[in-house]
């Protein structure tokens, strides 16, 4: 039997990729206006009557084809490029768009929830982060021995020891404000987000039968 060809991108990944460029191009068209309807904006700016920007109930989701740069959205689709792809062909397609949207959803909910308990000012988020957080995950699960090499410092380890630094890291940041600007405790959610779906398809804790 000859050998099926494995693609290069498969189609969902190849699909998130344009959705995200196409999104950030609309941005540049469209100016302010699409920035305030699309990105995520907590639902207390709703309540503010000097506020404008409402929140929204699409904003979940759409924040996440929405990016703050060029380079921002170099580097998640970067991620996505390297990740998405293994993460794709091991899910397949169906659980992979599953995997993805509830990773982003829930990036966004931990995001709004640190805006609230800190009863911070309103202010907007963007990014496909959450579901790329989420996919590193899965790809530290998937490939827990694979040696991958950071960029900086240029250290070789494996990806679950990768994965496991990089979310200490996050919560450091995010716990402290180190890094002011970042939505970290997002990318966070999209990791829990992550570790609860695999765990109920893996019928693992908390999920187990007894």
């Amino acid at each position: 039997m000859p050998r099926t060809r494995i693609p290069f991108v498969p189609p969902i990944t190849q699909a998130l990729l344009g959705l995200n460029i196409i999104g950030f191009a609309l941005q540049q068209m469209m100016g302010l206006w699409f920035m305030a309807t699309f990105a995520l904006w907590p639902p207390i700016s709703a309540a503010d009557p000097m506020e404008t920007v409402p929140f929204e109930l699409w904003q979940p989701v759409t924040y996440a084809f929405l990016h703050g740069s060029l380079m921002h959205l170099l580097f998640n689709m970067l991620g996505l490029w390297m990740l998405g792809r293994e993460v794709e062909l091991e899910f397949g397609s169906k659980r992979y768009l599953q995997y993805y949207f509830l990773c982003v959803v829930t990036a966004a909910i931990a995001q709004m929830a640190v805006v609230a308990i800190l009863d911070q000012p309103p202010f907007p988020t963007v990014g496909a982060s959450g579901g790329v957080f989420g996919l590193l995950l899965a790809y530290g699960v998937l490939f827990p021995r694979r040696r991958i090499m950071l960029l900086i410092p240029p250290i070789p380890m494996q990806a679950r020891t990768f994965v496991t630094l990089y979310g200490l890291v996050e919560l450091f940041l995010g716990v402290t404000g180190t890094q002011s600007g970042v939505a970290h405790f997002a990318h966070l959610g999209g990791l829990v987000g992550g570790f609860f779906l695999l765990q109920f398809w893996r019928r693992r804790w908390p999920f187990r039968r007894s």
